[in-house]
């Protein structure tokens, strides 16, 4: 076969360099064939949409033919034509084809619709879908937009130790981490497991967040951002939880909780826009075949203001609708931790936009949230959107060493795990501010899917770790 530079389809749709010889290369979504002339659509990754290949069944092998069958890999050379057919404007007369790699009628992908429940279980080949591309290759413009946002506004990106001796939301559900004998583990005269043999010398769990090293970070480098893994092992079988998911925590040295909702505002505005103006394509498809509002929802959050709203006006709101009639599946009372569908009757039906809702009971938040005047109430903030529920979720850090220590005494928190942390009181607190967002919450926005599973390459979830 004729060696050519393999051009990627993404760049042939967009040539007008007719008559000339181009390779590509990739595989075959689907094949029709009469006696005299065979239509291959060849796909390679690089964009949603196939190039057409044209095969003139007279000059090739009728052996080699048979081979071109749905998931089959190929290279082709050919020449480049004004496609006369709809739907593109280049197709490539083959000149020379040759099979890269064959595949049978086992194909897990055969040419017919297939339940995302399917698609999961064969998770090692989803991504070659039309819809698994579009929403992978959306995976990685988010991803793009995240680091070039912070990257732009003169922020650090700081990277935090996936293995740790903390827990930073005091709640316990993590995955430990050891290289002990799990069916002969040494314990003490109490019956505790000692851990002086174990790797680290001391118990270690898979994270749950990297803010509590990112205030570190944030209190001498100004302005942070962490982007990674963190897992939680809650047994949560919802379409919105993961056991391994991706986040990103923003930390800033002197900023109060107004800066931070402007930040929070400011940042998912952008990483919509990036969505809307770099990846239209894949966007266009999931709209009219995943979500038809999709698109619109989009622009929605770009074009509006957020609306921002006391956790006590919240409920107001909600025990209104309660006593209009509405039905909630979770009780509705101050102090209540509220629910997905509280969090959406608020923004879908109430304000029909976006809403960050502040000032939360310093009950239900985490010991670190700086706690307001009333003694009742802390300085968090949550994001929430339409579909979704909560997006985002931060807070004013409190940095009162008094009040700080105090709040980890009143939970009960061991002081062996939170002694450098409140180092950063001790030497030179200054007020700091900062949020997390979980990345497949985001995808989960941009691309309409409904299930958090199919936003990540290989959902890990209770008692499923394939892959």
């Amino acid at each position: 076969m004729k060696a050519i530079r393999r051009t990627k389809i993404s760049d042939l749709l967009k040539s007008t360099a007719f008559g000339t010889e181009v390779n590509v290369r990739g595989w075959v979504r689907t094949r029709r064939s009469s006696k005299q002339v065979a239509f291959v659509a060849l796909n390679d990754g690089s964009t949603i949409k196939n190039v057409q290949v044209v095969i003139d069944v007279e000059k090739f092998d009728e052996e080699m033919l048979k081979l071109l069958t749905t998931g089959a890999c190929l290279s082709v050379n050919g020449m480049l034509v004004e496609s006369i057919g709809g739907g593109q404007s280049v197709e490539i007369q083959a000149t020379e084809i040759e099979v890269l790699g064959e595949c049978d009628n086992t194909y897990p992908l055969q040419k017919k619709g297939q339940t995302m429940e399917y698609m999961r279980t064969v998770a090692h080949l989803r991504p070659r879908t039309n819809t698994f591309g579009a929403v992978f290759r959306i995976r990685h413009n988010m991803a793009y937009a995240i680091h070039k946002f912070f990257h732009d506004k003169g922020f650090y990106y700081f990277h935090t130790p996936i293995i740790t001796a903390s827990d930073c939301e005091g709640a316990g559900q993590m995955f430990q981490v050891t290289t002990m004998n799990l069916y002969d583990l040494k314990k003490d005269d109490e019956g505790s497991i000692k851990y002086d043999s174990d790797f680290f010398g001391k118990q270690a769990s898979l994270t749950v967040s990297g803010q509590l090293e990112g205030e570190l970070a944030a209190t001498a480098l100004g302005a942070i951002y962490t982007f990674g893994p963190t897992f939680r092992a809650e047994n949560s079988n919802t379409p919105r939880h993961l056991a391994e998911f991706w986040m990103i925590e923003p930390e800033v040295a002197f900023n109060d909780i107004t800066d931070n909702m402007d930040l929070a505002e400011e940042f998912i505005k952008y990483c919509v826009q990036w969505a809307l103006d770099h990846c239209m394509e894949d966007i266009t498809f999931l709209n009219n075949m995943i979500d038809k509002g999709l698109i619109e929802r989009l622009r929605s959050i770009v074009d509006t203001e957020f609306v921002r709203l006391a956790y006590t006006d919240g409920i107001k709101i909600l025990e209104e609708a309660v006593a209009a009639g509405h039905k909630f599946e979770f009780p509705v009372y101050w102090g209540v931790d509220l629910a997905s569908e509280h969090e959406r009757y608020l923004v879908e039906h109430h304000f029909k936009r976006p809403v960050i809702l502040t000032d939360y009971p310093k009950e239900i938040k985490a010991f670190y949230m700086k706690q307001n005047e009333d003694g009742k109430t802390v300085r968090a903030m949550d994001v929430l959107f339409p579909k979704i529920g909560e997006i985002i979720g931060g807070s004013e850090r409190e940095a009162d060493y008094g009040k700080l220590l105090a709040r980890i005494e009143e939970l009960g928190i061991p002081m062996k795990d939170m002694w450098w942390y409140l180092d950063t009181r001790r030497y030179g607190s200054c007020p700091h501010s900062g949020f997390g967002l979980g990345f497949e919450r985001l995808l989960l926005f941009v691309t309409g899917m409904a299930n958090i599973r199919d936003v990540i390459p290989f959902p890990r979830t209770p008692n499923n770790a394939e892959f």
